[in-house]
């Protein structure tokens, strides 16, 4: 529990920092939606471009591990997409809700946990883990958004509008830019290297800090259904990853025991920073946010205990 909180700690004091600029008004009204824009177009983009960039893919090529982890977490998508459309609600935010039950917050609690766990040789399934959600996960709900938002009633003329929005999206062309470099077997230049690790490193805290910023903020929108999408990703989310990870492809303890930890992670900040970039509804996402980091203390020690059992 005591190595769980000493990872989880620092989430709440981030976000923390964040309410308590805006509720003694140090910071303004604007602020949680200028930072959000500013992680969504300059920080989490060079982060995508910087992973995808420097990437050995012969390195990081696991496919079982990649299977494991990708349906896992594309299964919880495509469930709760589902089940949050028979509410019946809006695609775009159904879709933010399904990205609210997948999307473990393997980068700023994953990778410090697998090492603190699993030792070094953690690392490297923590880093495959991350480069999926970040890239493929957040991939298919920005697709699903774009769909939801067209009001086209001609089918070409509605995929033509989606693929030009996905064209201009950051987060999409970023990891594409990235992997176009890796191909080329070309180091990224010192200077360049350097700038996109500045601001790829900002991109956990401020998105932390605008998380705080928008719960000091009177909530107008529902609140209902953060449970739920809590429950998704905290218990169903492991449970398929553990059955898969065990039973199905049977992959090798380490590998199997990362996939279990990394899938009984909190929710993220990017389902909170979409609904913010696409001015959704964001009220349900953040208390899942919230209320699924303080959940974590529990589903996490509890994979700690099977795994050390």
């Amino acid at each position: 529990m005591l190595s769980v909180l000493s990872v989880v700690l620092p989430i709440f004091a981030l976000i923390l920092a964040g309410y308590l600029c805006r509720r003694t008004g140090r910071l303004g009204e604007t602020a949680a939606s200028e930072l959000n824009r500013f992680v969504i177009w300059l920080c989490l983009p060079a982060l995508l471009f910087r992973a995808t960039a420097l990437a050995s893919w012969e390195e990081f090529w696991h496919p079982d591990f990649i299977m494991v982890t990708s349906l896992s977490m594309l299964a919880v998508f495509a469930v709760t997409l589902l089940y949050r459309l028979r509410s019946p609600r809006h695609l775009a935010d159904a879709s933010i809700d399904g990205l609210s039950a997948a999307y473990a917050n393997t980068g700023y609690i994953g990778i410090p946990l697998c090492l603190l766990v699993l030792g070094d040789d953690g690392l490297r399934p923590a880093l495959i883990a991350t480069l999926l959600v970040v890239c493929v996960l957040f991939a298919v709900a920005v697709i699903f958004i774009e769909v939801g938002l067209q009001v086209e009633k001609s089918l070409h003329h509605a995929a033509m509008k989606v693929l030009v929005a996905l064209g201009k999206n950051p987060l999409v062309l970023s990891p594409l830019l990235g992997a176009c470099w890796a191909g080329t077997g070309v180091d990224l230049p010192e200077p360049v290297d350097k700038f996109l690790f500045l601001l790829g490193e900002a991109t956990t805290p401020c998105a932390l800090v605008s998380l705080g910023l928008f719960l000091a903020q009177k909530q107008q929108g529902p609140k209902e259904g953060a449970m739920g999408l809590v429950a998704i990703k905290l218990f169903v989310h492991p449970l398929i990853t553990w059955l898969l990870a065990y039973y199905v492809f049977r992959l090798p303890p380490l590998w199997a025991h990362a996939a279990l930890l990394l899938s009984a992670l909190p929710t993220g900040t990017g389902p909170f920073m979409l609904a913010e970039f696409y001015r959704r509804e964001a009220s349900v996402v953040s208390r899942t946010i919230l209320l699924s980091t303080i959940g974590s203390l529990i589903t996490v020690s509890l994979c700690l205990y099977w795994i050390k059992a």
